[in-house]
């Protein structure tokens, strides 16, 4: 008989539906029977005890809010009876808890990459467009565009030109203007590119001179990179072809070779979550994490905001105290930039969350967390900052929103390979990477195979360490080009630069 409730932790009082349960219906988990008081939607948590009011809801071993009114056993626990216990002030304490990872032992797979003049390892061999300005979007696009209908295809080499567009570069002040002029030249440093044309107007606030300073020795190699500033050209898009052929021969030129997957850097995101998120998806990314770790990969966890309310937990296995203290400093910077613009620090699940049986935010961050496994935190970097090449591998924490397009372009910044994106509801969305979509149910696998990679639904009922294995096996698979992911196939792949100020 299948399960129908899902406990997570021994403790926790309330339960996760596994499928829609009416009123009147009795179920069982252990040695408990409960009769169902309301209809409740799969996904969502039903009370396995008598909650009080101001009570709190312990979910993942964890409060996730506090109920405002009695709740009795068998009733639904969502947002008509469940408030936040968020506030804006916390007092964190360093209870260092390091945990080895408990996670079955998977086989890591090699991969085949391309090895670049500074060391480090791409798992796509493209053409990047980077403009320094919106105001040569449409032109960037066009050139793409042409490349590669001319330029790439079978024996080229070449994977494919794209084009990062975004609205900025110009009319920034501060902050703002500095973090665009970061986050693009992060971006023209990427090893998945094999060469860049960085696409100027010629009147904008970055300069070109500016944003070869920010590129550093990268802007001297002439064949990797290309600078076209559009008004000193009388056919800026003859000027362009000519640029782009000189790039594809030389990027043509590289070959795929074997490496271990601990030269991967792989970022963790989770986007349009439902209830099952927590219980299928984000574990089976946590242990992936725990694989990629122990093996010697570095992993990113972002998205500051979905960790508030959990922010414990990570901070409990910080390697050290001056990682706690990053870790410490980066929830609390993050809670004063709210603050700062007069919004409160809960302001989320979203309306999708909601339905799909996420209440509060803390409840998100509990079932976001999971993506981190159980590994030591050993590093905690500010958005716009690239993981070092002599980084020792292990999880890393990175400034950054929960909003999903700019946190996989702070991702793609920092330097992640590829990103594995967990969603309960479902996202076409791409960054500049392969962005690998896990389903946290066989539904929406089954819906949106369009969309969806990886079915972590029988997370449930299959042996863990074998679904492992088979994600192991896939981002393999598409790591080494032999695959690619479904953002790519459907053409979903953009940018989103950070924000923070005013625009002139």
């Amino acid at each position: 008989m299948k399960e129908k409730l899902h406990l997570i932790k021994k403790g926790d009082n309330v339960a996760v539906a596994l499928t829609g349960l009416k009123v009147d219906e009795c179920v069982h988990i252990e040695d408990l029977s409960v009769t169902v008081k309301d209809d409740i939607p799969a996904g969502h948590k039903i009370a396995l005890a008598k909650i009080k009011k101001e009570e709190k809801v312990i979910k993942y071993g964890f409060p996730v809010g506090r109920a405002d009114k009695e709740i009795e056993i068998g009733q639904h626990v969502h947002t008509h009876n469940v408030k936040t216990l968020l506030t804006e002030k916390a007092e964190y304490h360093y209870n260092p808890s390091p945990m080895a990872p408990q996670v079955q032992s998977a086989p890591v797979p090699e991969i085949d990459v391309y090895r670049r003049k500074d060391g480090r390892i791409g798992i796509r061999n493209e053409i990047w467009i980077i403009p320094t300005v919106g105001c040569v979007n449409k032109t960037a696009e066009i050139l793409a565009n042409w490349a590669n209908k001319e330029l790439c295809g079978k024996g080229s080499g070449v994977d494919g030109v794209y084009a990062w567009t975004h609205p900025y570069g110009c009319s920034q002040m501060g902050s703002d203007h500095q973090m665009t002029r970061t986050i693009l030249a992060d971006l023209a440093k990427h090893p998945n590119a094999a060469a860049v044309l960085v696409l100027s107007l010629g009147c904008e606030k970055i300069t070109t001179d500016e944003f070869k300073n920010a590129l550093g020795s990268y802007a001297d190699d002439t064949e990797r990179m290309a600078f076209l500033i559009t008004q000193d050209h009388e056919d800026e898009l003859i000027e362009g072809r000519k640029l782009l052929l000189t790039l594809s021969l030389n990027a043509s030129k590289a070959k795929r070779e074997k490496a271990k997957m601990s030269e991967l850097i792989v970022g963790m995101k989770c986007g349009a979550s439902d209830g099952f998120s927590g219980i299928t998806a984000n574990p089976l990314t946590g242990m992936v994490c725990d694989t990629l770790c122990r093996a010697g990969a570095s992993v990113i966890l972002t998205e500051v905001p979905e960790m508030f309310g959990a922010e414990q937990m990570l901070m409990d296995r910080c390697e050290n105290r001056e990682v706690y203290d990053k870790t410490v400093s980066l929830i609390s910077g993050f809670k004063e930039y709210l603050s700062s613009h007069n919004q409160v620090i809960y302001e989320n699940p979203s309306p999708g969350n909601n339905d799909g049986g996420i209440t509060t935010l803390e409840e998100k961050s509990c079932g976001c967390v999971q993506k981190g496994g159980k590994t030591p935190v050993v590093d905690v970097f500010r958005h716009g900052d690239i993981i070092p090449a002599s980084s020792k591998g292990g999880l890393m924490l990175l400034e950054g929103p929960g909003n999903d397009i700019v946190s996989v372009t702070a991702m793609t910044a920092a330097g992640a390979h590829l990103i594995l994106f967990t969603t309960g509801r479902g996202t076409p969305l791409g960054a500049p990477v392969p962005t690998i979509k896990i389903a946290s149910n066989s539904g929406l696998a089954k819906k949106k195979a369009n969309w969806i990679d990886f079915d972590a639904g029988p997370l449930l009922e299959k042996n863990a360490g074998t679904l492992c294995s088979e994600l192991l096996e896939l981002i393999a698979e598409i790591a080494s080009g032999r695959k690619k992911a479904k953002n790519e196939i459907n053409g979903y792949r953009e940018i989103s630069i950070f924000k923070t100020g005013v625009i002139l």
